[in-house]
């Protein structure tokens, strides 16, 4: 005869009451202001500074390399006068256009791609012709077709910005779960209705990815495309403003423009995409 399975007889063991425990008691004050991002990230840019001043003390030379003293002196009087806040809106401007419509060719194309087989070997193609290729070595051939504006600008802009948006967006619609895809078809999506309610949520980790990509290069291009190209129809932007401070000996001002340009930069990334990925992608468990 099989012996009957052991039971483990059941029985309570009395706990003792947990008592309230706060944070403080956890961890120290200096481990949890360790743990905030903005004070680690402050830090960085103190060290930065701090190394900065202390190679414009020991280089002695205003010319060559202002403090930083001197350039916050000349970022404060030119947003006083109104000169950098001018230049400012006139690249943003400039910038939101070329950005906009770059994504916009970005997606038309990825939903293209993943939808036909034709789509799908122009933009391998297009990207592999064109997404290495510099933006700005294209400056000459706008101004040749658009002439001097911004029209010639917002070329080069498009360009840079399309094919790095294009290709993490192609990138995340191929990764989209077969699973997804299947259900999407079931309920008889397709067209712009599937990549809209299926594709697009699904990649939307990619997405944003390529967006804050495409935003760095149109950023850096801009800047660069103003230096060479200069004013546009009167009104010059950041690139402008530092080239013609260089060419005044203002080196100050100069490196104002490249402090404005970093600044706008960091605002853009750790406001607007870090806001926007933590309402949707972070959210939503897609990403951590």
């Amino acid at each position: 005869m099989s012996q009957p399975p052991f039971i483990r007889p059941e029985y309570e063991r009395a706990l003792p009451p947990l008592r309230d425990i706060t944070v403080d008691e956890v961890l120290p004050l200096s481990r949890r202001l360790w743990n905030q991002t903005w004070l680690r990230k402050g830090v960085v840019v103190l060290l930065v500074l701090a190394l900065w001043e202390a190679a414009a003390r020991y280089q002695q030379n205003d010319l060559m390399l202002p403090g930083v003293l001197d350039t916050l002196h000349a970022f404060i009087d030119d947003m006083r006068s109104g000169e950098l806040p001018e230049k400012i809106v006139n690249s943003l401007s400039t910038l939101l256009k070329g950005y906009l419509i770059g994504s916009v060719l970005a997606l038309v194309a990825s939903a293209l791609a993943i939808t036909t087989r034709f789509g799908r070997d122009l933009l391998s193609t297009l990207t592999a012709m064109l997404n290495p290729l510099p933006a700005i070595a294209l400056l000459p051939l706008a101004l040749l077709w658009f002439g001097l504006g911004n029209v010639s600008l917002v070329f080069v802009l498009v360009h840079s910005v399309m094919w790095p948006i294009a290709l993490n967006t192609w990138s995340g619609f191929s990764s989209v779960p077969e699973t997804l895809r299947m259900a999407g078809r079931n309920y008889g999506l397709s067209g712009p209705r599937y990549v809209m309610t299926i594709l697009i949520p699904a990649s939307l980790p990619s997405i944003l990815s390529g967006l804050k990509i495409g935003w760095a290069f149109a950023w850096r291009t801009l800047i660069a495309a103003e230096l060479v190209f200069g004013a546009s129809s009167g009104e010059g932007g950041l690139g402008w403003y530092i080239f013609q401070s260089r060419n005044e000996l203002f080196t100050d001002r100069v490196f104002a423009g490249l402090a404005t340009v970093i600044i706008i930069g960091l605002l853009v990334e750790g406001v607007v995409f870090s806001t926007l990925e933590k309402a949707t992608v972070k959210r939503w468990g897609m990403q951590r």
